[in-house]
């Protein structure tokens, strides 16, 4: 079953929108500005711009099971998903951009025009030049459609309602729908914009606060008669009090850094009014409650944005797996549906006419997708690279990009040959002409790149030899271990662990593989309930050949759970090294 997607998308055409079309635009106005004065909007909308950019646009169709397969190369529909934006390059500019304009208005413009009009050094000549505009840069009045492209008012002609042509300059709006009122936009921001205000004015109090903090340390008072030197150029005795306040305020907001700003202000008075020296300070008991309500309405902000609040405050008190589990939160609630949302508009408004206009049968199952599993890819992979260019499964280049280096850094030939053991050791002439490669030897690396190294596979071969272990009993070990991987990757398949884009490359594999396919945080393991009941019968089976119950369990348990976090398969040659201890235990 085809998804359900809450988007909208519209072509300016001589058709006219009934109703008031999409009304006022100031409360989108005012969303702007709080993108300009307030960091917290901004950082929110460049999180989200950034993560939408490293998405990938593919073409695609439903198959028979609901699932979006991608288009095969060389078909018409791949060809013009390819050229959306001129490319690559041009579709990551695309998507960051409506990242913010989704964010902070809930609205924004594609404006596409044949390049032979535009004559861009950035679209090839028979391609098409693509702009992102905002509501500010687009403007609608009497019917007519203008754009500011670069500075220039661009006329958009109005397009034919009942066929699009690509050669044409289109102008399509793409929108988040208003839920009471679908035509207007709605997005995080502009439901935000009272909470926003009252931040801006609790910042101007804060800010009044420090500046009040710097024109002085308050008052001091002293008893009459205790004298202090006049200002320079007072002919009196007395101190002019509303001139020396007025002075020092004004040194110390000019120089915060003088005396002035820390030294109080002396004022002499009656002996009989105090009875000591005295302090009087300028603080009132709103000087706290304004930060605290900041920081109170950042936090609201926070929790009202469509990504982890978290994202927003800072991640200081998560390790990684935790940062790890919020951004994939993040790109699920978050960026998955504004992506959804362009994709939406360029498959209704882009792909399917112009296929329909070259006569595709199967035009209306045709879509424009997204794939983000470029974002899901841990940081840190150099371990895993590692790993994989020791099985074979990477090249030499691909280990070297992971790890960070160069490919002017690969050896050279005469220093493979250094490093190599010859085999024929008889002529050492003929040996160095003929070198004879050998495989290195594997190194021990751990198999996951969690905080706690886990138990590695290396490890277990090399661990204690289990030459007294029944043999049925190995055998009944490992049809536990499969079980148990099999009833993990049935609940991983079906559970949120396993993103959308992963759900058509798992539903043919083996359920006792999807460990394999799909990354699961060990903190999963326990959050999702893998394991379950997976060792209710190992007491029984432990009790019949002598092992140690409780050892025989946690050691399963705990292979199984390296091999989770890992994302490897079980061999069954494994097994007796697993249980070796088990015996001993017993024993």
């Amino acid at each position: 079953m085809a998804a359900t997607l809450t988007a909208a998308a519209s072509r300016y055409t001589s058709r006219k929108i009934t109703g008031k079309g999409p009304g006022d635009q100031s409360r989108q106005l005012r969303a702007y500005d709080m993108y300009h004065r307030v960091p917290e909007v901004r950082f929110a909308a460049s999180w989200i711009a950034n993560a939408m950019s490293g998405a990938r646009l593919f073409a695609g169709r439903y198959d028979d099971e609901g699932r979006i397969v991608p288009a095969p190369a060389g078909h018409r529909a791949a060809e013009i998903v390819s050229q959306i934006a001129g490319g690559p390059d041009g579709q990551a500019k695309m998507l960051g951009a409506f990242g913010r304009h989704l964010t902070v208005p809930g609205e924004g413009w594609i404006v596409v025009r044949p390049n032979s009009e535009v004559q861009s050094p950035y679209s090839p000549e028979d391609g098409h030049d693509w702009r992102v505009l905002s509501v500010r840069e687009v403007r609608r009045q009497s019917g007519k459609m203008t754009a500011e492209i670069d500075g220039d008012e661009i006329v958009i002609p109005e397009g034919d309602p009942d066929k699009m042509d690509p050669d044409g300059p289109v102008a399509l709006r793409v929108w988040e729908p208003d839920p009471e009122r679908a035509i207007e936009a709605d997005s995080p921001v502009l439901t935000s914009l009272e909470l926003l205000e009252e931040l801006i004015l609790l910042n101007a109090a804060v800010k009044a606060i420090a500046r009040s903090r710097i024109t002085g340390r308050g008052i001091l008072f002293v008893p009459k008669g205790t004298r202090f030197p006049t200002a320079p150029g007072q002919d009196s005795a007395q101190d002019d009090l509303i001139e020396i306040l007025m002075t020092v305020s004004e040194t110390a907001i000019r120089d915060p850094e003088s005396a002035a700003a820390t030294v109080p202000i002396v004022l002499e008075v009656p002996a009989d009014t105090i009875e000591a020296f005295k302090h009087l300070t300028f603080e009132s008991e709103f000087d706290d409650l304004a930060i605290k309500l900041r920081e109170e309405a950042v936090r609201r902000f926070a929790t009202g944005l469509e990504i982890p609040a978290e994202i927003l405050l800072g991640l200081g008190d998560v390790n990684h797996w935790g940062a790890w589990a919020l951004t994939s939160e993040a790109i699920r609630l978050g960026i998955e549906p504004k992506l959804a949302t362009v994709a939406h508009c360029l498959t209704q408004q882009w792909l399917r006419p112009i296929l329909e206009d070259d006569g595709d049968p199967e035009w209306h199952r045709w879509l424009v997708w997204y794939d983000t599993a470029p974002l899901r890819v841990r940081t840190n992979r150099s371990e895993t690279a590692l790993q994989a260019h020791d099985r074979g499964v990477i090249s030499d280049a691909a280990l070297r990009r992971e790890t960070g280096f160069e490919e002017s850094d690969a050896p050279t030939a005469d220093e493979i040959a250094r490093r190599t053991p010859q085999e024929n050791t008889e002529n050492p002439e003929d040996a160095e002409e003929n070198p004879v490669p050998q495989t290195p030897t594997r190194p021990t690396l751990p198999v996951d790149e969690s905080e706690a190294t886990p138990r590695t596979l290396d490890g277990l071969e090399a661990s204690a030899t289990a030459a007294g272990l029944p043999e049925p009993l190995i055998a009944t070990a490992d049809i536990l271990v499969w079980a148990a991987l099999s009833a993990a990757g049935r609940r991983v398949k079906n559970s949120s662990a396993c993103p959308r884009s992963d759900r058509g490359r798992v539903s043919g594999a083996a359920l006792d593989t999807i460990h394999t396919l799909v990354t699961v945080t060990p903190d999963q393991v326990d959050k999702l309930c893998l394991l379950e009941g997976a060792w209710a019968r190992v007491p029984e089976v432990a009790q019949r050949y002598g092992a140690n119950p409780d050892c025989m369990a946690a050691s399963l348990d705990e292979y199984v759970r390296d091999l989770i976090a890992a994302g490897v398969g079980h061999e069954y040659r494994h097994v007796p090294a697993v249980l070796a201890s088990c015996f001993e235990t017993a024993a």
